[in-house]
């Protein structure tokens, strides 16, 4: 894959890891937090509405979980537009091991929470997300 492909992959990349943070950051207002119940109880599976946003201390943790995503989106897409072309093999292998260390974290977490289905979403996740940036980019001839 070449490095303009690289590129574009890592602002997919960026799209994937944000796409949550505006879901969760609403989640921290009553009124608005469906999507984001609706989003945890697809990811703890099975469906089955037991997970709910009635604690404050939830809409909190989704408020902190969305700003990261968001975040985290917005400066995979900045490291692209600003960092890649002088160091494309350090933003590729900075990404992925952001995106691997997420892996391990969440889905030990969320094993350990017992919301083992997750671990099975952050799967799918992961290999969308990191996709052919596994391999480093070939250098162009």
């Amino acid at each position: 894959m070449s490095r303009k492909q690289h590129k574009a992959w890592l602002k997919v990349t960026a799209v994937v890891v944000a796409i949550g943070g505006p879901i969760f950051s609403l989640g921290a207002v009553p009124g608005m937090t469906e999507p984001a119940r609706l989003t945890l109880d697809i990811l703890s599976w099975p469906l089955d509405g037991a997970t709910t946003y009635a604690s404050a201390d939830t809409r909190f943790l989704s408020a902190l979980t969305g700003g990261f995503l968001l975040g985290w989106g917005v400066m995979i897409w900045r490291l692209v537009d600003l960092a890649y072309d002088a160091a494309p093999e350090a933003v590729r292998r900075a990404v992925v091991s952001g995106l691997v260390a997420w892996f391990l974290a969440d889905s030990a977490g969320s094993i350990a929470s017992g919301a083992a289905s997750n671990a099975l979403f952050n799967v799918a996740v992961l290999l969308i997300a990191v996709g052919p940036l596994w391999r480093p980019a070939r250098d162009p001839a």
